[in-house]
């Protein structure tokens, strides 16, 4: 944006700022991925990143047909909402649909996109979508088989630091030119759970009440609709402390505070808090595995093998996007995948046990 236009996201935060004191990390975030994302295309080798679902077509055809499994062993209710947040491309809907068709399942396409860019882009190759603002306004009227892909990621987090006259939010304050973090001056202690209050000074706890209100509004639909959802990340299984606020432009990692607006800012997702939100929600926790582990849980390296065998040029490619999807030491380990379910849904493929102890069939309840 230029300064014509009411000026750079950095130059209004430097006047915000020297105006009305330092802002939340929340704040920052939030502002500046809603600049980022509002008008332009960012995945893609001339973008800032790639995505599981542009590095190969077996990650979406397997999510797939993970989602027609439970909508089989559901009864394969008549009607069903394929709904995908923050659908990207609709790289992962083109391949997880093809095959979900070819098991059967034709769903109703309903996509959760704020970005006018990205919506031109997917009406391209689903001109028959319905396309959502949020989630509020998502049909109540079938099942939904739900995705998101590297979605909670980018939605902002809170910081509080633990400092010698107790817990505050970490702010985004001016130095010079620049920005820096710097602690508050309200206590926030009471926002700390009481069993992790006495940590040591300098401690940095992250939490998200968006992806919390998503998490637990698709609980709820769960609940009350049927249906089951993936959610698919990078993050962490287990509570952990510490920054993991990064920024990303042109494919490298960059100082998330130089330029904002103008890069991907995320942060690392609390699957273990995503999980008590989503029971909390009425919905059934499935399991959270490594995205690799999932994944070759659902038959990747076969499916590697036939791409292989179909196009032998391409095998070397096909096994190293394979690796790149599932290897520890890339994208294997560190992306995790939540599996949810209605009660009464069958327990879902690629998870080491249905930790609700219901992984029988049966119809949605």
């Amino acid at each position: 944006m230029s300064e014509g236009t009411g000026g750079t996201l950095k130059a209004q935060f430097r006047r915000l700022i020297a105006a009305t004191g330092p802002i939340g990390v929340m704040h920052y975030m939030g502002e500046a991925n809603a600049r980022y994302y509002a008008a332009r295309d960012p995945l893609g080798t001339a973008g800032d990143f790639i995505t599981a679902p542009e590095i190969s077509q077996m990650f979406g055809e397997l999510l797939g047909l993970w989602l027609a499994d439970m909508w089989h062993r559901a009864g394969a209710p008549a009607r069903v909402h394929y709904v995908e947040l923050g659908p990207g491309r609709g790289t992962l809907a083109s391949d997880a649909l093809r095959a979900a068709a070819k098991a059967g399942l034709n769903p109703e396409v309903q996509f959760v996109e704020t970005s006018d860019a990205l919506r031109e882009i997917q009406r391209q190759a689903f001109p028959g979508a319905t396309w959502h603002h949020d989630l509020s306004t998502l049909p109540t009227d079938a099942p939904i088989l739900l995705i998101a892909n590297e979605f909670l990621d980018a939605l902002p987090i809170r910081q509080l630091v633990k400092t010698s006259g107790g817990w505050r939010e970490r702010m985004v304050a001016l130095e010079e030119d620049g920005f820096v973090c710097a602690a508050g001056q309200k206590p926030m202690d009471a926002a700390i759970p009481e069993a992790r209050r006495d940590a040591p000074e300098g401690t940095i706890v992250e939490t998200c009440p968006g992806a919390a209100s998503v998490i637990r509004e698709v609980a709820e639909r769960l609940a009350a609709q049927g249906g089951a959802g993936l959610i698919v990340d990078y993050g962490y299984a287990a509570p952990q402390t510490g920054s993991t606020l990064q920024a990303v432009r042109a494919h490298r990692k960059v100082d998330p505070f130089a330029d904002p607006g103008e890069a991907d800012l995320t942060a690392h997702v609390d699957f273990a808090a995503m999980a008590d939100v989503a029971q909390a929600g009425g919905a059934r926790w499935l399991g959270t595995a490594p995205q690799g582990a999932f994944l070759r849980g659902l038959g990747i390296e076969a499916r590697a093998q036939a791409l292989a065998a179909a196009a032998p040029a391409q095998a070397a490619e096909i096994g190293a996007a394979m690796e790149r999807l599932v290897a520890p030491e890339q994208m294997g380990e560190l992306f995790k995948v939540m599996g949810l379910a209605a009660p009464g849904w069958p327990g879902g493929a690629g998870f080491a046990a249905d930790v609700a102890g219901q992984s029988g069939e049966g119809e949605p309840g």
